[in-house]
């Protein structure tokens, strides 16, 4: 709260420098981890079950789909999808013309892309890692550098680089999904302002921070079962209500037709939008959205992998990871094909100018503007409010949840951490989340995004390196190499044996041909 626009100043500086000089390193992360989990899930490693053998889920599927997506995704894509479109508009990539229709159509897709299956697979390395040690290993796990093998011992170095991963890991949350509460409340408020006419002013946004508090203290002290879950459940079925009514009241068919473009440019730009580091130019903004959001992916995974592996017992890796792409990544884009087609649409049509608004009155006043097209206009700025109170309730409560136990001392096997403890990091999230209301600015909240994952992207690597080390040995890979060798063996003698009991015809006229000795006597008879 203190420095204002001095803060903002250095921070967007520091912004322009990681997105420039260090977007190579993104980059590369995303792929590498992204290549390993499509290895994993078409190979026979995707068929290790996290648990038992016979062990089944213990949540059902669109019960744990829907705690996956509500936790990984705040209200920010509710805001997010109706306004990063219309800046990709004004500065498209891949050398195409401001607004022009090539433009409209790669503005589609470039959300989508931002919020999809690359993203997505990035929560997969912590889950699975954290996974297979609780229920293939039966190990406690607390904290992400319990999931990171080499950092296994008693030795000085091991238990120095445990903290500092740990310490990361707390920063990087703190960093995520402050920044996601520092974004979305002046938004809400501005809605709220416009439906009702109240001032938009700071008791505004203190008051929204008080009801925030009185949710997410209710969550938090149910925990997992009869918070969280039933939280979830609300969140995906007020999302998908509003999702419906603007799909089936707005301009459908343009939406679907643009959809289906989007899916075809999307195949087509895939690699070049994964590799898009510009090392002749400056970073477009195409550039410095996708490293401001792979840096907030970051900032999430630690809390998701601990709270998704600890969800997913009884499942295979294949299960886990296509249900993030199925829950997660399609969700996501469904937001940004309907929403984002939607404002769009306004803006292409002419209904309103939207680009305008942005540039002179900021995203508020263009979530505010759009809603305002909509029919039944006090009930649609009422579902949004809603969606997105209960969009932030279950991200924060999550990621509490799991910071508690990050901190908290080691724990039963089945225990939850503190009420106590999770409280307190509620409170720690109010405060620092207003910090960034009262610094404001949404350049300040990309930079605090981009920085709070950058460190994260240097433990990724010792993820990815400690689950292969572990799926290599797992017993029943092992099984399947033994029988294999076994059937290769047997496949060796049976070849052995036939060339043993078989003869040269040494009278074949066209070359040799090879009899049975039962053949060969058949022949002597005739004769």
């Amino acid at each position: 709260m203190i420095g204002g626009s001095s803060v903002r100043g250095v921070l967007n500086a520091i912004l322009g420098w990681v997105s420039s000089e260090m977007g190579w390193g993104y980059m590369w992360i995303y792929v590498i981890n992204f290549a390993f989990f499509v290895f994993l899930i078409v190979t026979k490693y995707g068929g290790i079950k996290l648990g038992d053998k016979d062990e089944k889920p213990a949540y059902g599927n669109f019960q744990w789909g829907a705690m996956v997506f509500a936790t990984a995704i705040d209200a920010s894509i509710l805001m997010l999808s109706m306004v990063d479109p219309l800046r990709y508009i004004q500065d498209p990539p891949f050398g195409a013309k401001p607004y022009s229709e090539e433009a409209y159509g790669l503005a589609h897709m470039l959300g989508q892309y931002n919020w999809g299956p690359m993203a997505w697979m990035m929560f997969a390395a912590p889950t699975i890692a954290i996974g297979y040690i609780l229920y293939v290993k039966k190990i406690k796990v607390q904290s992400l550098s319990d999931a990171i093998i080499m950092l296994d011992g008693d030795k000085p170095w091991q238990s120095i680089l445990k903290t500092v991963v740990n310490i990361l890991v707390v920063l990087g949350i703190m960093g995520g999904v402050g920044a996601s509460v520092g974004l979305e409340i002046p938004i809400i408020s501005k809605v709220l302002s416009s439906l009702t006419g109240i001032p938009d002013n700071l008791l505004l946004k203190m008051v929204l921070f008080a009801i925030l508090f009185v949710i997410f203290t209710f969550t938090v002290f149910k925990g997992l079962k009869g918070g969280i879950d039933k939280l979830s459940n609300m969140h995906i079925w007020t999302a998908l209500i509003f999702l419906a009514i603007v799909l089936a009241i707005g301009p459908t068919v343009y939406i679907l037709n643009s959809e289906t473009n989007s899916i075809g440019l999307l195949i087509q730009k895939f690699i070049p939008l994964s590799t898009n580091t510009i090392p002749n130019g400056t970073p477009d903004t195409t550039q410095q959205e996708t490293i401001f959001y792979w840096g907030w992916w970051l900032s999430y995974m630690p809390f998701m992998g601990l709270f998704i592996a600890r969800i997913s017992r009884g499942r295979t890796i294949r299960q886990i990871v296509l249900g993030m792409l199925t829950y997660g990544a399609l969700g996501c884009m469904s937001f940004y094909a309907i929403l984002g087609g939607y404002s769009l649409w306004l803006q292409r049509t002419g209904t309103l100018n939207l680009i305008h608004i942005l540039n002179t009155q900021g995203q508020s006043a263009v979530i505010a503007a759009v809603l305002s097209t909509l029919p039944l206009k006090f009930i649609m700025f009422a579902l949004y409010c809603i969606s997105c109170f209960i969009f932030l309730a279950t991200t924060i409560s999550s990621s509490a949840y799991v910071l508690s136990s990050f901190t908290s001392l080691p724990l039963a096997r089945g225990e939850q951490p503190s009420r106590a403890n999770r409280m307190t990091w509620v409170v720690i999230f109010i405060i620092f989340s207003f910090s960034l209301v009262m610094v404001g600015g949404f350049e300040t909240i990309q930079t605090f995004c981009t920085l709070a994952g950058f460190p994260l992207m240097f433990v990724v690597p010792f993820i990815i390196y400690s689950i292969w080390k572990m799926l290599r040995n797992d017993e029943s890979i092992k099984t399947m190499k033994v029988k294999r060798s076994e059937w290769r063996e047997v496949k060796r003698q049976n070849r052995i044996n036939r060339k043993k009991i078989t003869v040269e015809r040494r009278n074949a006229v066209d070359g040799d041909l090879i009899l049975s000795p039962d053949d060969q006597n058949h022949d002597s008879n005739q004769k």
